[in-house]
């Protein structure tokens, strides 16, 4: 990830999620923004999916594969499995939403249980880390951590699943944040 990305992350998340008229610590809408780009989500029973790719993919192997970003004559849209969890499902849209807030150039992105299939390492991880913002900006992150909040009840603030809280909990370095904030307060008080 180049230098500074993390930093211009954050201010892009919350560029994006004003667009869409929400402040940091409002759950984030993907399929809003994805409309307001123009972009159709769009599941696998909703398209004329064969029966049998269909129970595949919704059934039989669920987590083998989670969204794709399509680019076509038009301009693009999502294809999203909606056999996942909405909290899941959230994590994916916004990420392909990273990809085409970043511009990231490509023919096609499948999103899957190990990530996203993307062929280039920077990409996938610059969609991550806007994902991450978006879902759960740095702001509202140190916010939860100053207030205690657990990654359950972040994750439930936030309509993201209990791993998703917890990473961007950790990844962001809110609690971290707040616990040296709490200790410099503690020393101050004492007067030490």
């Amino acid at each position: 990830m180049k230098r500074g990305f993390k930093a211009e992350a954050k201010r892009l998340a919350l560029e994006l999620r004003a667009e869409i008229d929400l402040g940091p610590s409002d759950p984030f809408d993907p399929w809003a923004l994805a409309e307001l780009y123009g972009i159709a989500v769009y599941d696998l029973e909703s398209i004329d999916c064969p029966p049998r790719a269909l129970r595949h993919f919704t059934t039989i192997r669920s987590g083998v594969w989670s969204g794709a970003l399509i680019s076509y004559s038009d301009g693009l849209i999502i294809l999203e499995n909606s056999a996942h969890a909405v909290v899941r499902r959230r994590s994916t849209i916004s990420h392909e939403m990273a990809h085409v807030a970043l511009e990231h150039e490509f023919s096609l992105q499948l999103t899957h249980e190990r990530g996203c299939g993307t062929s280039d390492p920077e990409q996938e991880e610059e969609a991550a880390e806007l994902s991450g913002e978006l879902l759960i900006p740095f702001e509202a992150a140190c916010i939860a951590a100053r207030r205690g909040h657990s990654d359950l009840a972040v994750a439930q603030h936030f309509e993201v699943s209990e791993e998703v809280a917890r990473w961007r909990m950790n990844a962001s370095g809110a609690r971290k944040i707040a616990q040296r904030r709490a200790e410099a307060y503690a020393r101050r008080v004492r007067g030490g």
